[in-house]
C-alpha cells in the first residue's frame, strides 16, 4: 500500500474506571500498528478475510502490494485442491493514498459445518476455514469498536478460544477514520481469525472518511469489507441482511439515511416482510449506534435517537428477538423493551462497544440504574450468542481481566416467534 508523510506514534489508551462490577483493573495497553517485514514479498496475500454469501457460498478477500491474479484453489483436503474460482481485482485512492490491490472471490456452493482448506496460487502459503452449521445448534461471537490495541488482541484472543461458527462486529472496525493505512494494519491484525470463521460486519462512525459531512463516505470499508448486500436486494453495502442455521441477521447502517422512505427504510420493510420465521424462527438486528443507552456518552445522537423513531416500530411489529450495538465503549443489557418501556414483546437490546478501542472505556453511567437497565459496566469484552434450538438461546458476556477470559453476564432468550402472545403485527 502506498502513501505519503505518514507516521503513528504509540499511546496510551485512557485511563480505566471501574464499572458495575468493580475488581482490579489491568492497566491500560498501548496501539499497535501491524506492518509488513521490510523484504516481504509484494505479491504476498495480506489481510485474508472471508464473509457469507448467499446459502452456501464463502467470498474470500485478501490485498497485495504487486498486481497477481484474483484467483482462489480451495477443497476439502490440504492435499487437494479440487477447485478453482476466479474473482475481481479493484483498488482506491484517497487523498494522497492508494491502496494496494483488493481481491475479491465467492466460492461455492460448500457443505455445511464442513472444514475447506484454500491458497492464492499453487505451493503458496494454504488457509483453512469451517463453514457454519446448517441447522441450530450455532454460536456467534459479537465485539464493536475494536481498533488496535493490547485490548483489541487480547479481545480476539478470548473470541479465537470461543468456538464461534461466526463473528459478528457492528461497527468501528479499524479506527482508521482519516488515516488510510491503518486499515492494513487492522486487516493484518485479524487475519487470524477472520481467515478461518466467516466475519459480518457493518460500519461505524469512525470507518468513515469525513464523518461530519453530507453526504458520509465509506470509501475504504465499502472497497475492503464487502459484504453480501445485493444478494438481500440492498442497493448498499452500508445495510444488508443474511440467513444462517435458523437466523436471519439484519445489519442496518447508522450513518447512511435512515428516516421514512429513505432507501434504507423501504428495504428494511421489504426484508422484515421476506422473513419466515418458521424457516429462521430467530430475528437479529445490529446497530452502531445504540437505542437504549444509560451511559452519558453518545446521548442525544441523531443516529441513535432518530433512527429509533424512524425504525423501532418496524422491528418491535416485526419481533425483533435481539438488538446488537456498538458504539459506547462499555457493555450494557436492556431488557425485552419498547418505545423506552419493559415490554415482552420488544427486543432484548444489548450495547457491546467494548472490543478494545483507543480511546478507552466509558466509565460513567446515569443514576440510579434505569429499571429496563439489566446488567452494565465498562470493561473491555466480547459476547456470545448460542442458538440452541428455534425456542431456546444462551447470551453471555466475557470481560477482559487480565489476560483470562471471565463471563460477567449471562441470560437464556426465549424466541419471540414460540411465545404465542407475541404473535407478529402487520409491517
Amino acid at each position: 500500500m502506498k502513501f505519503h508523510n505518514f507516521w503513528l506514534l504509540l499511546v496510551a489508551s485512557a485511563t480505566i474506571f471501574a464499572g458495575a462490577a468493580a475488581y482490579n483493573r489491568p492497566p491500560p495497553r498501548k496501539n499497535l500498528v501491524f506492518t509488513p517485514a521490510d523484504d516481504a514479498d509484494p505479491t504476498t496475500p495480506q489481510q485474508v478475510h472471508i464473509s457469507l454469501v448467499g446459502k452456501n457460498k464463502m467470498r474470500i478477500s485478501w490485498i497485495t502490494d504487486d498486481h497477481t491474479p484474483a484467483t482462489v484453489h480451495y477443497g476439502t483436503s490440504s492435499e487437494k485442491y479440487e477447485y478453482s474460482v476466479t474473482g475481481t481485482v479493484s483498488s482506491y485512492q484517497h487523498l494522497n493514498y492508494t491502496s494496494g490491490e483488493i481481491h475479491d472471490v465467492t466460492i461455492g456452493p460448500l457443505e455445511p459445518s464442513t472444514k475447506y482448506y484454500y491458497r492464492f496460487a499453487p505451493g503458496s502459503t494454504g488457509y483453512s476455514f469451517k463453514t457454519p452449521p446448517a441447522k441450530f445448534p450455532i454460536k456467534f461471537a459479537i465485539s464493536g469498536d475494536l481498533g488496535q490495541t493490547g485490548w483489541t488482541q487480547s479481545t480476539l484472543e478470548h473470541v479465537s478460544k470461543s468456538n464461534y461458527d461466526v463473528f459478528l462486529l457492528p461497527g468501528d472496525l479499524s479506527y482508521a477514520d482519516t488515516v488510510q493505512p491503518l486499515w492494513d494494519s487492522f486487516g493484518r491484525l485479524v487475519e487470524p481469525l477472520a481467515s478461518r470463521r466467516p466475519w459480518m460486519v457493518t460500519q461505524g462512525n469512525h470507518d468513515s472518511e469525513n464523518i461530519t459531512a453530507n453526504p458520509v463516505t465509506f470509501i475504504a470499508y465499502n472497497a475492503r469489507w464487502r459484504m453480501p448486500f445485493e444478494e438481500s436486494g440492498s442497493g448498499s453495502n452500508l445495510y444488508y441482511s443474511f440467513e444462517v442455521a435458523g437466523v436471519h441477521v439484519i445489519m442496518l447502517g447508522s450513518y447512511t439515511d435512515f428516516q421514512p422512505g429513505s432507501n434504507q427504510y423501504r428495504w428494511l420493510v421489504s426484508d422484515l416482510k421476506k422473513v419466515d420465521r418458521n424457516k429462521t424462527p430467530w430475528l437479529v438486528v445490529l446497530i452502531h449506534a445504540p437505542w437504549y443507552n444509560s451511559n452519558y456518552d453518545h446521548q442525544g445522537e441523531i443516529q441513535s435517537v432518530g433512527m429509533m423513531e424512524s425504525m423501532e416500530g418496524l422491528l418491535y411489529k416485526a419481533r425483533v428477538d435481539v438488538v446488537l450495538a456498538g458504539h459506547v465503549h462499555a457493555y450494557e443489557r436492556f431488557n425485552r423493551v419498547y418505545n423506552h418501556v419493559a415490554n415482552n414483546c420488544g427486543p432484548v437490546h444489548i450495547t457491546i462497544g467494548d472490543g478494545g478501542n483507543l480511546h478507552g472505556l466509558a466509565s460513567n453511567y446515569t443514576e440510579p440504574q434505569p429499571t429496563i437497565s439489566a446488567f452494565r459496566e465498562a470493561s473491555f469484552g466480547h459476547g456470545q450468542f448460542e442458538v440452541v434450538n428455534a425456542s431456546y438461546a444462551k447470551w453471555s458476556w466475557h470481560r477482559n481481566q487480565d489476560d483470562e477470559s471471565v463471563q460477567a453476564d449471562s441470560v437464556s432468550i426465549i424466541n419471540l416467534a414460540s411465545n404465542p402472545a407475541c404473535n407478529k403485527l402487520e409491517i
